[in-house]
């Protein structure tokens, strides 16, 4: 019967997701907490979830020409060597427990972060409005893809919501679906080279994961295709302060 449950879950994620653009490992991993799942498990399953989901979405934009794949590239070159260097520390603790707090507060803090992100996106571009070389550019981004490496390893949030604020901030002029591919194409081996060193340490739960994915791929596909009939400006809102909610509990509850 719990396995009934998950494919729901997914499915309401999936559905979320495809309407509004929120990041799955946002609304994920507190879901798969509220069901009472540990947070190594949660953050690892998630982060299996999340590559294999997206996968094809990558697929998609790169035959439609939407990924800038040097961005791509500048932007691993620092997430994955983190991600990579992330897991490797996880694995000095004895077990999962003795990491849990640091997984519950980066959680908070990616929460937080994502929740003002989705609210205040197009205010901050515009107050902000940095002008950096193109070459500036990639040596931030690689600089951000860092700690974002780190983020997205210890906590399955950011990859999407974060990355994409950071090429909208960096990178001005490229057009929206140009963004979107190429934070899509980063996004995509950050989930699966994170969600494959959780294997290693045992975080990832296989009936967890196929549950996930079996309710939530058929119901991404339904979210695009009414995207158009739901508004946005009413729906995100309430999604972020979802986020924002959780973000405050997992930091200071």
């Amino acid at each position: 019967m719990d396995f009934i449950w998950y494919i729901f879950a997914g499915a309401a994620v999936g559905l979320a997701v495809g309407i509004t653009g929120v990041g799955g490992g946002s609304l994920m991993t507190p879901l798969l907490l509220l069901f009472g799942f540990p947070p190594h498990i949660a953050v690892g399953t998630d982060l299996m979830y999340a590559g294999i989901a997206k996968s094809t979405g990558v697929v998609m934009h790169a035959k439609r020409g939407n990924v800038n794949w040097s961005i791509v590239f500048a932007m691993a070159s620092g997430s994955v060597p983190a991600s990579i260097l992330t897991i490797w520390l996880l694995s000095q603790f004895d077990k999962p427990d003795h990491y849990q707090e640091i997984l519950t507060t980066s959680l908070g803090l990616m929460l937080t972060l994502t929740a003002i992100v989705v609210l205040f996106r197009n205010k901050l571009i515009q107050s902000l409005k940095l002008n950096f070389t193109e070459q500036k550019s990639r040596r931030i981004i690689m600089v951000c893809g860092f700690i974002l490496g780190v983020l997205v390893t210890l906590t399955s949030v950011g990859a999407g919501a974060l990355g994409t604020a950071i090429m909208m901030l960096l990178f001005p002029l490229m057009r929206a679906k140009n963004i979107v591919g190429t934070d899509l194409a980063h996004a995509v081996p950050l989930t699966l080279i994170a969600g494959t060193g959780h294997i290693f340490l045992g975080n990832v739960d296989y009936a967890l994961l196929a549950a996930l994915l079996i309710g939530s791929i058929p119901s991404i596909y339904i979210g695009t295709r009414i995207a158009s009939h739901v508004p946005n400006k009413i729906l995100q809102p309430i999604l972020a302060t979802a986020l924002l909610s959780f973000g405050v509990k997992y930091l200071f509850f």
